[in-house]
């Protein structure tokens, strides 16, 4: 028989249960659904790994990427018999060591992406956002031009506004933010039309909150997660096409190191001297595949519905 005590008991230790029980924060539930991703972690390691000798490439660099050894040219790699220790990856044709390029060609690629992305990150989200508040008028004129820009192929676009501007490091990431554009507006104003018919945005509404305040404080917060996934691959996107437009001599001009610029300068090479075009290749190649991993890890981390646990 239970005594008016112990069902008391009964029924308070539940409440007692739940109380104690902590959920996790949303940054422990993101990480951890990251790091289920054996991809995206090693792909972190990696790109943490290539921004640590991006940013010290000056002391860790083990010479000046535009020094030129004479005695030396088209060195061959440390480990082959010809090859010297003091120069890891050999150097190329004007006796340049070619460890020193890669390492600072990595700030310079990874700038032109950043830059790159922000540049058309930002406004990809207003005029997202506009579009979506505004379906009639103006938004049908944004995303005409839209359409119109996607219309055209990404790289010939990219020439084409560095043909008009000129060549050069500043231009290189003009181009390359302007032919990203097109997908950050879509999909920003595909999430933020998604979200306008939901109660918490009727509810602001109903509220008093202005177009404003609509947009940047209630909408778009629910929009992130597909444009941060959307921004990391447009990253490697953007690397891929400044080492495109640097190849045809239109990115970063010589002397300084870019990964395009030296595969341009190395394909007289290829049958002589295997391992001056292989070198900057297969680093874009690591970094490209790094990023999409992490982008995929972004995606499944981001979105409830292809979360997965730890």
């Amino acid at each position: 028989m239970t005594t008016p005590v112990q069902s008391a008991n009964t029924a308070v230790a539940p409440e007692m249960a739940a109380a104690s029980y902590s959920y996790p924060s949303p940054l422990a539930e993101f990480w951890a659904s990251f790091r289920a991703n054996r991809g995206a972690s090693a792909a972190l390691v990696f790109m943490a790994f290539m921004v640590i000798a991006a940013l010290f490439a000056p002391w860790l660099a083990p010479h000046d990427p535009i020094e030129q050894h004479r005695d030396i040219l088209l060195l061959s790699p440390a480990w082959t018999a010809q090859g010297q220790w003091s120069f890891l990856l050999g150097t190329d044709e004007l006796g340049r060591d070619i460890l020193s390029r890669l390492m600072h060609g990595a700030r310079v690629s990874m700038t032109i992406g950043l830059v790159s992305v922000v540049l058309s990150l930002l406004p990809g989200i207003v005029l997202g956002l506009v579009s979506a508040f505004y379906p009639k008028a103006v938004g049908t004129a944004i995303m005409r031009a839209m359409d119109i820009m996607m219309a055209l192929p990404s790289l010939l676009l990219a020439v084409a506004i560095v043909a008009v501007l000129g060549p050069g490091l500043t231009n290189t990431m003009i181009a390359i933010a302007v032919v990203s554009l097109p997908s950050y507006v879509r999909l920003t104003r595909a999430s933020a039309m998604s979200e306008l018919g939901r109660d918490y945005v009727i509810a602001a509404r109903l509220a008093g909150a202005g177009k404003l305040r609509l947009m940047f404080n209630t909408v778009l917060p629910n929009c992130m997660a597909p444009v941060i996934v959307q921004a990391t691959l447009g990253f490697s996107s953007a690397i891929l096409d400044a080492a495109a437009l640097g190849f045809l001599g239109l990115g970063a001009q010589p002397p300084l190191p870019e990964w395009g610029t030296m595969l341009a300068s190395a394909r007289d090479y290829i049958e002589s001297a295997w391992w001056v075009v292989t070198m900057p290749g297969i680093t874009i190649l690591f970094n490209v595949v790094a990023l999409n991993l992490m982008g995929d890890g972004l995606r499944d981390a981001l979105d409830p519905k292809l979360k997965k646990l730890a």
